[in-house]
This record gives C-alpha cells, structure tokens and sequence, in this order.
C-alpha cells in the first residue's frame, strides 16, 4: 500500500520467523523496552508540570490573551519536526533524530522558563515543539522496527503507564514549586530529568541500529519538508487571525488557509480528510480524538482557578485521574482477546471522552461539586486510553512493512494538527468571549471572568468527540 504521507521511514518490523519469543521485559526487549518509556516518562512529567504553572506563568506575564497560543504553538512547530525526523530516521535511524530532539526539547524549556514576556515564553514552547515532534517518530519508528507485531500493543501499553507516576507527582510538585518558589523553576528543572533517558536508552538504541541497520536512502525529499514548512506556517497565521477577530486578521487568515489546506492534502494519506474507510479514518481519528480532549485539558486548569479559586496544585491534581485511567483504557485494549474488538473499543472511548469532557463543564454551575471535573477526567482517560492505542495498533496492521514508517509520521501529523486546529479554535471562542480579561488574584485563584468562555470551549470539544464516534465505523475497510 502507498499512501501520500509526511515520508518513508522505514520501520520493517521484525520478520515473524525471526521473533524470538519474550514479553517487552524479556532479555532482549528489557533495556530498550525501559529506554524508550523513559523519554515517554519524562515528556508526561513535562506535560503534567506544564499544565498545572500555565495559568500562573500567563498571568504574570500578562499574556492570558495568548494562553492558547502556549499550548497550540507547541503542536504548530511539531507538525514541521515530525517530517524532519521522518526523513531523517529514513537515512540515518532513529538514533540521531531521537537525541537531537531531546536536546531541543530542553533548550525550548529554558527559553520558556526565562522568558520576560508571553511572545518569548510562546516562542519556548514552539522550540518545545520541534524537539517533540522529533523525539515522537522516532519513538514510533524504534518500535515498529524492533518489535514483533504481537508485542506492539504492549509497548503502546507501556506508554500508557509512563504517565502513571508524572499525573500523580506532576500536579503536587510543579504546584509546590509554582507557590514557593515561582513557576519559571518548574520549566528550567526538567532539563535536569533529560539525562536519565539518555543514560539509560543510549547503549540500548545503538544495539538495536546495529541489528537492524536502516538502508541508506535517498536525500530529503524537499518537497515534503516545503509542504510541512507551510503546514506550520499556515497553521500559525490561522490562530493569529483568529486571536485578532477584525478586518486585519482577514489577510493572515487567508493566507494561512492558503498555505495549510494544501500542505494537509499533500502530507496525509489520500482520503483522510474524507475519512475514508480503513487507514484514511484510521489517521484522521487519532487527530480527533487528540485535538478534542487535549484542547479542553488545556483550559481546565484555568477554569479551576478562575471559576472554583483552586491554588495551582489543586488545578492541576484535577487532571490526575485522567493520567491514571488511560494507564487503564490503554492495558484494557492490550488484553489477550481485545483484538476483535478494535472497532467497538475506537467508538468506545470516543463515547467516554465525549461525556467526559461535558461532565467537566458541569463544573461551571455553583451547585456541583468541584470534584466532578476530577470523576470526569477519570471517565475521559479511559476513553482515550482505549482509542489511542486501539489507533495506533491498527495504522500499523494496515501498514505494509515498506510503509509503517510513512503512516506512523502520518498518524503523528494528524495528532498534532487536531490539536493545533482545535485548541487554535479554544482559543479564538475564548478571546471572543471575554476570556483572555479574566481577573486572577496574586495566588492564582480566581476573582471573576465568564464562565461562557469555558463553557463554549468544552461544549464543543464534545461535539467533536461525538463526531469521531460517529466515524469509527469506518476504521474496517470494505471487504
């Protein structure tokens, strides 16, 4: 199968004939196994940390206008890096792309955590980004080529679980340290946690290059690198449009949509956008499913201190139940006998995700208790544990071998332009409904603002899990 995509890493599995038997810690998978998880862990605690300083570090830096752009600017930069590190992986292996990434990922990290002012500060999550995207596909391609088939939906497993300990731990610590001593710390500290995966993958990862040497290719493929370049380009200039809301955000609007739809067409498998049956609605729903929950992820927290005056910590420990669960939904789609169920777990957890994410508006209204966001977090996790891997899975059993690098970078692209198209939209309903003038005390908690906005943005976000309920019927293609 040959599918237009963002390149053509080659990630050929591990012939069945050679599969030595094993679980992902056996002898031959272990160091590996524990190598990858620890950037996935390290990445989670970033993420979870992230969460829990963004209200504070936007309100002293007056800049909760661009609260959204924080997030989505992250996602922008990422849809350039994931073709990079595609192309890359392709002529040198995923060692180079993934150590590369890790150290950009820190320097966007020191950038944010020193920036005096919002733009800087957005500017350091956009460094984030492409570290991200580089590490990402690299992450998929050492899996697709080191590990046999029946092992696959473990791994996706263990990702999972590599959340586990930073939704727990990230909250509490970054909300201590946002309190004590100032959330710039929060950003500048992680660079530290880097070098655990870097001590532990490195001998593991250059053995695995050594049993499966990757061919060298041909050069870049400067036209996929152009389409990703306006892919990013078009997205940025979508969301300051959207931001400015006026005759003069026409121009970068237009331009943007410009440079965007036809990078996307270009850069996804045919059919995608139309949802195709089979690998077509396969690539699309992973960038559904992503966009919608990470899109109100990201306001919940602000919602919290804005609407219920939670501290940072407690904000952030809101989303913990959510880390935990899809720890869950991802171990409950990896159980002997799940795979016939592929299909009804997709539709499934986009179902949960859907109540989940409208649970958590319930919060708006004075009489529900606040613990209600945390239950339905909980419920939004299992959903997206059972969805995220049950895609993941089935992109690579719909791949041929020679393609299951080209359709895992897709798969990545489609995640991160669902989340930079939607948490992009978040933010425009929030501006245009007074949310970027809430007032926030001196600690954090909140002194008013418009609960429509928030209302707005969750509401949405649930229609669009809705959506994607509605189209995994189409993951099985005709017969």
């Amino acid at each position: 199968m040959t599918t237009a995509s963002p390149t053509s890493v080659d990630s050929t599995p591990i012939p069945s004939g050679t599969d030595p038997g094993g679980g992902v810690l056996s002898g031959r998978y272990r160091a590996l196994t524990l190598g990858i998880v620890s950037v996935v862990l390290v990445i989670a605690f970033e993420a979870t940390a992230v969460n829990t300083a963004m209200p504070t570090a936007a309100r002293q830096l007056d800049g909760l206008g661009l609260y959204a752009f924080a997030f989505s600017g992250y996602f922008t930069t990422t849809l350039f890096a994931l073709v990079v590190s595609g192309q890359w992986c392709d002529r040198r292996g995923p060692l180079q792309p993934l150590f590369a990434g890790i150290a950009v990922f820190g320097a966007g990290l020191v950038v944010a955590g020193t920036a005096p002012g919002m733009w800087v500060f957005v500017a350091g999550r956009a460094i984030q980004g492409l570290g991200g995207g580089l590490v990402i596909v690299a992450l998929y391609v050492v899996v697709g080529r080191a590990y046999p088939e029946r092992l696959r939906p473990s791994v996706f497993a263990a990702f999972s679980s590599a959340w586990v300990l930073p939704s727990i731990v990230g909250p509490l610590v970054s909300g201590a340290v946002t309190q004590h001593l100032g959330w710039r710390w929060v950003f500048l500290a992680v660079p530290v946690l880097i070098l655990l995966p870097l001590a532990v993958m490195g001998p593991a990862l250059a053995r695995s290059e050594q049993e499966h040497p990757v061919p060298r290719g041909a050069d870049f493929d400067r036209r996929r690198t152009l389409l990703a370049a306006m892919a990013a380009i078009g997205a940025g200039l979508l969301q300051y449009a959207g931001q400015r809301r006026d005759l003069v955000g026409l121009l970068p609007g237009t331009a943007g949509a410009a440079l965007l739809v036809p990078a996307v067409l270009g850069l996804l498998p045919k059919r995608t956008l139309r949802a195709g049956r089979g690998l077509p609605t396969v690539i699309l729903l992973r960038g559904v499913a992503a966009g919608a929950f990470f899109a109100a992820e990201a306001f919940i927290p602000l919602m919290m201190t804005t609407q219920r005056d939670f501290s940072p910590t407690l904000a952030g420990l809101t989303l913990t139940s959510g880390g935990l669960s899809w720890a869950l939904g991802s171990w409950l789609q990896g159980r002997p006998g799940a795979e016939r169920y592929r299909g009804a777990m997709i539709r499934g957890g986009f179902v949960l995700t859907a109540v989940a994410i409208a649970g958590a508006a319930l919060v708006l209204i004075p009489a529900v208790p606040s613990w209600t966001a945390s239950v339905a977090w909980g419920v939004g996790g299992v959903g997206m544990g059972l969805t995220v891997a049950s895609v993941s899975v089935l992109m690579m059993r719909l791949s041929a071998p020679e393609d299951a690098g080209a359709n895992s970078a897709a798969l990545q692209m489609s995640d991160a332009l669902g989340n930079v198209l939607l948490t992009g939209l978040a933010g425009v309903l929030f501006a245009a409904l007074g949310g970027g003038s809430l007032a926030v005390a001196h600690d954090g908690s909140g002194a008013g603002g418009s609960p429509g906005a928030f209302a707005a943005i969750l509401l949405v976000m649930a229609s669009v899990a809705v959506l994607g309920a509605l189209l995994s019927g189409r993951v099985r293609a005709r017969a």
